[in-house]
């Protein structure tokens, strides 16, 4: 009988700890809807940072041989939505005073020599 209420004090703990927004179940603050409403160049990074990551997880799975047009082309669209807010991000930590992430260097082989178009 111990069990159920050992079982019973642990939903309680997870409940109790999801209220007061610690441990594995906190949740995650959201990202700002536009990038203009972020203030502070850290904030700026890190959610251009969050969007790399899910860019990253979205093109993994895009790889996946065994997917469907319709899944394929759902995934295409988040992409490529993902890859515009970016942008919009990379725009606004220029604006705060940050590093400019749109500036490519020229891609160069073992040399040293510039490859022709290699600029993206």
């Amino acid at each position: 009988m111990a069990r159920n209420e050992e079982k019973a004090m642990s939903m309680l703990n997870r409940w109790i700890r999801v209220q007061a927004g610690t441990g594995e179940y906190a949740i995650k603050e959201k990202r700002p809807h536009l990038a203009n409403l972020c203030e502070t160049l850290v904030d700026c990074e890190k959610w251009r940072r969050q969007i790399m990551t899910e860019i990253s997880k979205s093109v993994a799975d895009i790889q996946n041989p065994g997917l469907g047009e319709f899944k394929i082309r759902d995934l295409n669209d988040a992409i490529n939505k993902l890859v515009r807010e970016k942008g919009y991000w990379e725009l606004r930590i220029l604006e705060l005073g940050g590093p400019n992430y749109k500036k490519q260097a020229p891609t160069v082989d073992a040399e040293g020599n510039e490859v022709p178009g290699g600029k993206g």
